[in-house]
């Protein structure tokens, strides 16, 4: 960076809006972050985010991004209460072709409530001087033409208004990002945009863990069966901190759950393809009431292949891309979009001619293989497309659906795929010979009877 200031603007005050803050201040730029609502002191629900009481997870991938942006971050976490959980070592998983046998560890998932993980974000990334917050500000839409943005005009809460000028300005404002809009005004074509909407609804409840499960106690994810031709039911618990599980259970089109306590309880122990966790919340202390929430789609906008693109301007997080959440890829993402937009940065140089583009395609590929991921499995339910899955998905999902029986008894397989879902590496590296061959031979161990909880476990959870 040269002795003059630099300047940008994000827009959004939520994990990636503050990722995105310290990875442009971490390369000098001067940066003020806008977000429409009142951010709270600590780890507090936040107005904007009802998905906040639904289970969150950082995989490894992003968690390695996340404290690549902010050092020391993964220990203010664990100091906090999060924990720090080994894949496939600490989960209890039952895929659609059976029981995962729990390996040794390959990777992690850092594990607590949404509301500790954007609080400790928010503060280490405030506390940067570089880093300006403007709360209670309304965006009307970007300052500029189709060839260039120059800022953003806002609404403050006591309806003045003024324009905010900026060398770049990032969208991170989530689902109900404005941008195809604010580009039409500018004159511009509006993006290609990708949906798969399997309809999955959620429902969450907080519990108090028996006393001697506490700490330590396992992920126990129950997964559905896409490719049934019917409805997919699914549930987690999660461990969080101060010795909580939070548990949510969700339903595709046709099979969603209700928001009623007793439906609850009930969807678990009768619509699950195992009644594994409505044994263990049986033995817990329920803490909250349902929280119930429905948007959920996947959506993809293209901006990265728009033929006309304006300078100064770059759009991520769940703006560019947003996941059905069963999957936990959001933050994670978010994460390493923000990291790619620094390397970026780095690479090429501040206000090089080009650079918004250059950008937008760096932040565009770990949403692609988030994405891929998903609609993977999605595009099978239901009503989730209007033509159905296309030949070349199915091929596709037969080739998974074969890694997935297989991973069931093969920890070689078993360690790719996680590779994969914890995003430390790319799809290919379930394409080699030696996975080809693998996916032929099918699982060295023979098929679990049931979830792979040791006595110890059982014990402390109160069902032994």
């Amino acid at each position: 960076m040269s002795d003059r200031s630099a300047t940008a603007v994000v827009l959004g005050g939520s994990v990636a809006g503050m990722l995105t803050a310290r990875a442009l201040a971490s390369v000098g730029v001067r940066v003020t972050l806008v977000e429409r609502d009142a951010l709270p002191e600590g780890p507090e629900p936040r107005k904007g985010l009802p998905q906040a009481r639904h289970v969150h997870q950082l995989w490894s991938g992003g968690a390695q991004a996340m404290e690549e942006l902010l050092p020391g971050v993964t220990t203010r976490l664990r100091e906090a209460g999060a924990h720090r959980l080994p894949i496939t070592t600490d989960m209890v998983g039952l895929s659609p072709r059976g029981w995962y046998r729990r390996w040794t560890e390959s990777h992690f998932m850092l594990l607590c409530s949404r509301d500790l993980l954007d609080a400790t974000i928010r503060a280490q990334v405030l506390a940067d001087p570089r880093i300006e917050l403007v709360e209670r500000a309304e965006v009307l839409g970007l300052d500029g033409t189709g060839s260039a943005v120059t800022g953003v005009l806002l609404r403050a809460h006591d309806d003045t208004r003024r324009t905010l000028r900026a060398e770049l300005v990032v969208d991170a404002t989530g689902r109900g990002s404005r941008t195809p809009h604010w580009l039409a005004e500018l004159g511009l074509p509006g993006p290609e945009v990708r949906e798969v909407d399997s309809g999955v609804a959620y429902a969450s409840r907080i519990y108090r863990a028996p006393e001697a499960a506490r700490d330590g106690f396992p992920v126990v994810n129950i997964q559905p069966a896409p490719r049934t031709g019917g409805p997919g039911r699914g549930g987690v618990l999660l461990p969080i901190e101060d010795g909580r599980w939070l548990v949510t259970l969700f339903g595709t089109r046709g099979g969603e759950p209700a928001a009623t306590t007793a439906d609850f309880d009930s969807y678990a122990r009768e619509q699950l393809r195992h009644p594994i966790l409505a044994d263990l919340i049986g033995q817990a202390e329920p803490l909250t009431e349902v929280a119930f929430t429905r948007t959920t789609a996947n959506r993809r906008h293209l901006y990265e292949r728009m033929s006309a693109w304006p300078e100064n301007f770059v759009v991520l997080g769940d703006a560019l891309a947003a996941f059905n959440p069963i999957y936990g890829h959001g933050m994670s993402v978010a994460a390493q979009a923000a990291v790619a937009l620094r390397e970026s940065v780095e690479e090429f140089g501040w206000g090089t001619p080009g650079l918004a583009r250059r950008l937008q395609k760096a932040v565009a590929r770990p949403a692609r293989a988030a994405w891929d991921l998903a609609i993977g499995m999605d595009v099978f339910y239901p009503g989730a497309t209007e033509k159905g899955p296309t030949r070349a998905e199915r091929l596709v999902a037969a080739y998974v659906d074969r890694l997935t029986y297989t991973a069931t008894g093969n920890g070689r397989v078993a360690r790719a795929v996680t590779d994969v879902m914890s995003l430390e590496r790319g799809a290919g590296v379930l394409l080699t010979p030696s996975m080809l061959l693998a996916a032929a031979v099918g699982p060295l161990k023979p098929a679990l009877g049931g979830p792979p909880l040791t006595g110890d476990e059982l014990k402390r959870a109160g069902l032994q």
